[in-house]
């Protein structure tokens, strides 16, 4: 979307970088990435949480890094010093311990979402990257909502069968053939023994459609789909389940209909093998959150990248958590956080390219 902030012809794009859970890792991973030459290069990076947490990581990794407060109006200039961030300062009320789920964590996290998806939606940032929240944080805060795609629907306004978590893989990394990989998600946050139940017809066309959008919005022409089963063999002709004859395969065809190249629903035994070592497929929709997840972490924990599909702004996130048990050591790795901020220039300019034809 249109920017409503004046930009000289060589600006790049500013990037909203959210801290996450001040006590896990996030607000290191988050300032590393904003201190990163790579991120630096493609944005202008702003760190968005409290900024004495802030600070703290500052004085963690380099006690040489200095910290600039931003006001409301004001942005990162487009050439920094190579130890100066620049950060949008949320309150921070009540106390945090390393490592541990706490209200005043759960606040900090939310209330820094918000501001970021809020200044996204207005135009005066381009994108956001997320850094992980806590989710019995969000809870011990008051926030119902169990992560960050569901906060994320809700506040732009989008109906949840209409966004979709999916991990991605760009071009040019090992794991994945030339189209990169997607892998999209019907249900996310909830216990395995509900997730039959809310498996529906149109859920899944949903999220077929959106992985088929994406995939050609960032010049996949025909992209190949595999649709995964939820039972065991897919079902086994009925013997482990009816929810791919009746449920998943209809999706599938109502897709076929659409002109969608898809093909399921496939065994998950197989399908990650004829993905991955075959390259078969370009895009992958699975059932629910681990069927996605295990294989992705799997093969590409450091590099895969969280994209939420059906939103009107740019939201990605590395596919790490917390991390609790190493926070605030001055050891986490932040190439999750940097190649999330490269996927999301590589989204921005894809939707600048869309906007323009």
């Amino acid at each position: 979307m249109p920017l409503d902030r004046p930009l000289s012809p060589n600006s790049k794009p500013c990037f909203g970088l959210t801290l996450g859970d001040p006590a896990g890792i996030g607000p290191e991973v988050a300032v590393r990435a904003a201190l990163s030459e790579e991120v630096r290069d493609v944005c202008r990076p702003m760190l968005v949480g409290p900024l004495a947490t802030v600070k703290m990581v500052a004085a963690l990794i380099d006690k040489d890094i200095r910290v600039h407060r931003l006001v409301d109006g004001s942005y990162p200039p487009d050439e920094v010093h190579e130890n100066e961030v620049y950060a949008h300062a949320v309150p921070l009320n009540g106390k945090v311990h390393t490592g541990e789920a706490s209200a005043a964590g759960g606040r900090a996290a939310y209330s820094s979402l918000l501001w970021a998806i809020d200044k996204a939606l207005g135009g005066q940032i381009d994108a956001i990257v997320t850094a992980p929240l806590n989710k019995a944080s969000l809870r011990k805060a008051g926030v119902e909502l169990p992560g960050h795609t569901e906060i994320l629907a809700e506040r732009c306004g989008v109906e949840p069968d209409d966004v979709a978590m999916m991990l991605y893989l760009p071009p040019g990394d090992p794991a994945v053939g030339a189209n990169g990989l997607g892998v999209a998600h019907v249900t996310l946050h909830q216990s395995v023994a509900t997730v039959a139940d809310c498996l529906t017809t149109p859920a899944i066309l949903a999220k077929i459609l959106l992985l088929d959008e994406f995939l050609k919005n960032t010049g996949v022409a025909k992209p190949r789909l595999a649709v995964a089963a939820l039972n065991p063999h897919g079902g086994e002709a009925g013997l482990f389940g009816t929810e791919e004859a009746e449920v998943i395969r209809p999706a599938v065809e109502d897709a076929g209909s659409a002109g969608v190249i898809a093909e399921g629903p496939l065994p998950v035994d197989t399908l990650f093998r004829r993905t991955l070592a075959g390259r078969e497929f370009d895009g992958v929709v699975c059932m629910y959150h681990d069927q996605g997840h295990i294989p992705i972490k799997l093969v590409a924990f450091d590099r895969a990248v969280n994209v939420t599909l059906g939103l009107p702004i740019v939201r990605t996130s590395p596919s790490h958590g917390t991390a609790y048990d190493i926070a605030w050591t001055g050891h986490a790795d932040a190439r999750g956080m940097i190649a999330a901020a490269l996927t999301a220039d590589r989204l921005y300019r894809y939707s600048r390219v869309k906007q323009a034809g």
